[in-house]
Parts: C-alpha cells; structure tokens; sequence
C-alpha cells in the first residue's frame, strides 16, 4: 500500500501538492474560527456530589456560593470616605452586570460577625462578594470583563483588584494565551536552525516546518468539526501547535534521512522515494498508531478537557503522518538532487576554520563504539541505570494531587493578588472553603443550628452560615436576617483557614463528614470538587492504562513479531516515566528549584498534567522505539542469527539510527520545552517534565539501557510462541517484494523477502 501511495505521489506531484494545499487553506479557513467555539473549562465533572451541590445553591439561593471575590484596599483604612466611595463603584459595577449574582459587601452589612470576616487585619483592606454561575465558560468570560472593568487605582490612592474562581482561570488562560505565542515566536526559528544543522541544507530543512503547517492547519479544521458535535476545551489548540510541529519534524526527519542515505547508495530519484516510504514510511505509520493510541485513551475520562486533547491529538498525528507519507514524496520528487542545496554547514564550517568531511561509514561512527562498549558492560550498565532511574523516581512516591489556583500564576496577576490577601490578610478563606447543601430539609431551626455550632468546632473552621439565617463563630452564635429556607431545603457556608487543596484540607473535609447531619446532605466547595475530580480521574486510570499497554504491545507484535521486545519497549517506557514523575514532584511539589523556575510551590500538582505528559510521552517513547527497532531488525533479518549477529544488529541500527532519534528528541525537547518559558506553573512543569521524559528516554534508554537489555536477551529478543508467530506471519505488517525495494534477504524458512528496515 505505501508502495502505491508513494508511486502515485512521485507520478502526479503536482496534483497532490495542489489538492494538500487546497485542503490546508479549507481546514485553515474553517478553522480559523475554532477559537470563538472552544470552551474554557472542562476540569470539573458535572456528574459528581460536588457538582450537584453546587448546582443546588446556585438554582435556589444564588449568591449563596460566592466565586467572585474583589479586593479594595485603602492605605488610610476601609472605614474612610475613600474607600467607601471605591466600594461604592465596585457594587455599581457589579450592579450593571445581570450574570453577578448575591453582591455581599463589607459596606453592606448583614450581621456584625459576618460583616468582620469581610475586612482584613489590619483594617486596610475589604472584600466584595458575589457569585457569577452557570456553566465554567461563561463564568470566565464574565470573570475576565470584570476584571478589567474593575481593577486599578483612583485618585485617592485607593486600589482595587478581581479575583476569585472565575478570574483566576481567566488569568491563567490570558498568560497562557501569550506564553505560547511567544514559545512558538521561539521554537519556530530555533527548529529551522537546529534543523539545517541536522540537514545541512536549508531546502531540506524547510521541508518538516512545511508539513508541519500543513498538519497544524488540518488539525485545526477538525477541531472546528468537532464542536459541531461536542465540547473541546480551548487549551487543545496548545496540542495542535506544540504536536504538529514536534511530530512533522520527527517524521519528516525520518524520511528525508532515509531518502538521502538511498540516494548516496546510487538510487536514482524515484526509486529512493519509494524505498524511503516503504521502509522509512512503514516505520512513520506504526509510530504515528502508538501515539494515537496513548493520546485516544485520554478520551475515557470525563472531563471534557482532557478528552479534548484525545480528539486534538489524534487529530494531529494523523494530520502530520499523512502530509510526511503523502505530501513529502511529491515534494521531493520535484526537487529531486536540489534537496541538499544551499548547504548552510560550509558557510558555517568555513566560518570557523572547518571543513565539512565525508559521511563515516556506521561501524566506523561514535554511535557503534559507544553502544558496542555498552553491551561489552551490559549487565553493570542495566542494573546501575536501572537503579539511577528508579533514585529519580522515588520522590513519586509522595505525591499528591490538586487543582491549580491562583498561585499557578505570576505574583503580579490580580487573582493572585486577591489570594495572597486572603491567605495572609484575612481571619477566614472566604470563597473557598466548604459548602453542605441539605436539600428538601424541612426541620426545624435549631436542629440547623445544632449542626452549624457541631461544625463550628471543627478544627481550622473559622464560622459558619447557614441560609436558615444562622451564623456560628466559635462558641457564638449571631442570628442573621432572615433566610431563604423554605421547600427547596437549606444550605450551609463553611468559613475555613484551611487551604482547600492540601492534606489538612482533606482532612478537614473528612472531620465535616462525620458530624452526623439532621438530613441527608451533599458537600460542595473547593475540597470537595478537588476530591470528587480526583476519584473520577482514578477510576478511569486502570481503563486508560489498560488500553494503553495493550494496544502498544499489539503494534510493536505487528511491527516485529517478538514477544519480547514489545514488553520490554513497555518496561523501560514505565521506568524512564517514574524517573520524570519523581523529579516533576521534586522540583514542583517539593519546591526545590522554584526560585530558579519562579513560580510558587503549593505542595501539590495539578493532576491533569501527569495524565497528559503520561500519554504524550508515552506516545513518544514508542515512537523512538519504533525508530530504533526497524533498522536493528532489518540487519537482523539480514543476518545469520546467532547471538554475535544479535549484538552486531543493534549496534548497526543504533548506528545508523542514533543521530536520527537523538535529533528528533532534541527537536522535541526544544519544541516542547519552550513552553516552560511561561508565567504559569503548570505549564513549566509540562514543559520541563514532558522534555526531561523526552530526553531520558532518547539518551539514556535507547543509548544504553536498551542496547545493554538487547545484548542480555541475545536471540530471544526475537523469539515468539508457534501459533503467534503463525499469526504474524498472516497479519505482520512487512512490506512486499518488489524492484525498488533494495537488496534481498533471507528470511525465516530460507524464503527470500526485502528486509522489514525503518
């Protein structure tokens, strides 16, 4: 088939580059407006007690769940005429605006007690609070238009900042926004230069950024395709720019390398493209299966927001593998030799007083030595590596999981400005500590009350409110005005000092579960939302992990029609992942480095990123491991199988692959990790991490780990039960016979067959 498709390219070049661009300016078009039909959020399950809480309060007591909270502060205190006159504009402003719902305020009183909780310690600083509901997306859409209505100074020195729930999110997505313009303004022409290094000629190199276009814009076409029919989050289009790039550099890189190395074996133009899509091309589609498997088990998992990255990323690797099988070929046929010209490294080279030398045949290169002495040492160096690998991942061991608040953000943010006051200015965590709706309740008061003052005692609780027009602090109890209790039931607000998202959170939750309620209840608020996300997310794990093993040991059978190497590929994947989870949380949970990274350590990490990297570097891993296998097998197959030819074979296909995979992963690596030059901490840790992974995974598991296990398993890195190798023999994907497909080898049974390379 690759044979047909590449044939086809090669004979009507000019009709595949012009329906490629017709395709690339309709999905662009179409796509262009994808933006403005994404949502913002997806983090949350709506199915969960949580959920459901919170869908109760805001239904029959709106306000009563404030997610918006705006800070004004005074220097010469909230009581003057001053700040006042702000506060005064605050709640005009928040007046015009029908999505705000619930406006309390510190100038509004509603009881004494409830009154102070609204104004700092020091006296300097007040609070205004109001709820905005609805679905996440448009809660941050208003969020956002509030901020930049409200925040600022007036004449009287009196300052005022918008943060809460809604604005934090607002706030990550704008920084977000801005830091991957700014990653792509970088990672684009750094890739071309690193490329024209590997390439040496510019032609060449301009040749993945071209599919890589291509691939970006088709993506971006299905995305648009795809609200049609349900929700994507906005943050998928991070996928389509960072993947698209990274994997059309990988596969074109492939490509035109094998494409060259044929034409320096004296192929003629034609017949060096359909030898490189055929053997370099099959390693391209099993490559791009094994990522879009890890990324489609993403889709199990109820959050719309990593789902989206399922449908972006698979949308992607297809995207870019088809432009590499399809389009490359045309391209190349058309510039045929020109495909080296403008070789940039004499210039450079002369520049320095250098010469650009002759290609060094591969058992002559620095890769054969260097993995040759590895499997002299092989077993040293597997159980050293192994036990450095699994040093790094220790720190894992310890980890713990939470959303992202305004930390995540740099200290100048406005929700992180209103968060740092509260954690540090005011008596009680207003806006996030737990909710209790009690649906249906038709008790009596002091029951409620009975409850609140039980719940009050609480360890880290400051008060508590209930709708039944109770407010508890401490031992006192204050009676507000009266509530909104009535059929729809009742609710309760706990005030907290406790940070919702760390352990004495969770416990402090667990402490409010066990007072016995006077009815059934529900816990809403920020804990609680934390736990319930967490708990779906793990029981959707063992799915997505399931999937992910099986159908990568299925393909890497496919490819290579061992047993054992399909398991030990998914061995040292898992290791070389555990060695980037434990520095991940390390370094970000730890803290360790985040004055060097800047950002704020909250002691835990945002756990939609550890699924994310796992999946994406997962994909990758197999995917170097696909590269590096096709030519170890090929010169296996071409071989007189005995354990000495084993160990000749891996090093011959590190030898002429090593500078390929380490390029890739180095173009990766920058690709990705110019996302950690941004102002959200999340996103550091996706760029360092996903980088690190890449980087282990290309040096030290394919240089020396796996070479060192390869030369342990001697001939049984190839051996498979009868009735499987049975069944590879009907359904392995091997290319077929053919006059360009190279020299003969022979084959198991003495069957003469082209060999099965990259």
């Amino acid at each position: 088939m690759l044979s047909r498709v590449a044939r086809f390219a090669t004979g009507s070049p000019r009709v595949v580059i012009a329906v490629a661009l017709l395709i690339m300016m309709t999905c662009g078009g179409f796509g262009a407006s994808v933006q403005s039909h994404l949502k913002f959020g997806g983090f949350l399950t709506t199915d969960a007690e949580s959920a459901a809480a919170g869908r109760f309060i805001d239904d029959n007591f709106p306000g009563g769940n404030p997610n918006l909270v705006v800070l004004v502060h005074a220097d010469g205190g909230v009581d003057g005429d001053a700040a006042r006159a702000a506060g005064r504009r605050v709640l005009d402003t928040l007046s015009r605006h029908r999505e705000v719902v619930g406006v309390q305020s510190y100038w509004t009183p509603v009881s004494p007690a409830f009154t102070a909780s609204l104004r700092s310690k020091d006296g300097k600083s007040a609070l205004v609070l109001g709820n905005i509901p609805g679905d996440e997306t448009a809660a941050q859409i208003a969020g956002g238009t509030i901020e930049s209505e409200l925040n600022g100074t007036d004449e009287n020195g009196v300052t005022v900042h918008a943060g809460g729930l809604p604005v934090s999110f607002s706030d990550i997505y704008d920084q977000t926004m801005h830091d991957t313009t700014r990653a792509e303004a970088i990672a684009i022409p750094v890739s071309l230069l690193v490329l024209i290094l590997v390439f040496g000629s510019l032609v060449a190199a301009s040749l993945p950024l071209a599919i890589g276009l291509f691939a970006m814009a088709a993506a971006l076409g299905i995305l648009r395709t795809l609200t049609l029919f349900t929700d994507i989050s906005i943050y998928s289009m991070n996928m389509v720019s960072m993947l698209g790039l990274a994997l059309a550099i990988d596969y074109s890189l492939l490509i035109v390398s094998r494409y060259r190395e044929e034409l320096a074996h004296g192929l003629e133009t034609r017949s060096a493209i359909v030898r490189s899509i055929r053997t370099a091309g099959r390693t391209v589609v099993f490559s791009a299966s094994t990522v879009a498997c890890s990324l489609a088990a993403l889709a199990v998992f109820p959050q719309y927001f990593l789902r989206s990255f399922a449908y972006a990323g698979v949308a992607v690797v297809i995207a870019a593998a088809a432009g590499a099988i399809v389009i490359l070929p045309a391209l190349l046929i058309l510039l045929g030799d020109r495909v080296n010209s403008l070789d940039l490294r004499v210039f450079l080279l002369r520049r320095v007083g250098r010469v650009v030398s002759d290609p060094v045949p591969p058992q002559q290169s620095r890769w054969y030595r260097v993995v040759t002495a590895v499997m002299k040492r092989a077993a040293p160096v597997a159980i050293v590596v192994t036990a450095i690998l699994l040093l790094l991942g220790a720190p894992f061991l310890g980890v713990r999981f939470g959303y992202p608040d305004d930390r995540t953000l740099p200290a100048q943010a406005s929700a992180r400005v209103v968060g740092d006051a509260l954690r540090n200015d005011f008596d009680s965590r207003l806006a996030s500590g737990a909710v209790i709706a009690v649906p249906g309740y038709q008790g009596s008061q002091p029951d409620i009350g009975a409850y609140a003052a039980e719940l009050s005692r609480t360890p880290g609780v400051a008060a508590v409110a209930s709708s039944a027009g109770i407010y508890v602090n401490g031992s006192q109890a204050f009676v507000a005005p009266p509530g909104m209790a009535g059929p729809a039931g009742t609710f309760l607000s706990v005030r907290t000092n406790v940070d919702a998202y760390s352990s004495a959170g969770e416990d402090q939750l667990a402490a409010l579960r066990a007072v016995p309620p006077p009815a059934p209840v529900r816990f809403g608020g920020n804990t609680a939302v934390n736990q319930d996300a967490m708990t779906a997310m793990g029981d959707r794990l063992p799915l997505a992990g399931t999937f992910i093993v099986l159908t990568s040991l299925l393909l890497l059978f496919l490819f290579t029609g061992s047993v054992l190497l399909p398991v030990k590929a998914l061995l040292l994947n898992m290791l070389s992942l555990t060695a980037t989870f434990g520095a991940m949380v390390w370094i970000f949970q730890d803290g360790h480095l985040a004055g060097v990274l800047g950002f704020t350590p909250t002691g835990s990490l945002n756990p939609a990123m550890p699924i994310l990297m796992f999946c994406l570097a997962f994909g990758m891993s197999m995917d170097y491991e696909v590269f590096l296998l096709s030519r170890i097998r090929e010169e296996w197959l071409a071989s007189d199988r005995t354990p000495a030819a084993n160990t000749h074979a891996v090093a011959m296909g590190i030898a002429r692959t090593g500078r390929i995979y380490t390029s890739a992963a180095g173009l990766m690596a920058l690709v990705i990790g110019a996302t950690a030059t941004s102002k959200v901490s999340f996103m550091i840790l996706f760029g360092i991490g996903l980088s690190l992974a890449v980087i282990i995974d290309a040096v030290v598991i394919r240089t020396a780990l796996g070479p060192a296990l390869m030369r342990l398993m001697s001939t049984f890195n190839w051996w498979a039960p009868r009735p499987l190798a049975r069944l590879h023999r009907l359904f392995g994907l091997d290319e077929a016979p053919g006059s360009d497909s190279g020299t003969p080898v022979v084959a198991p049974g003495g069957i003469v067959a082209t060999p099965a390379t990259t």
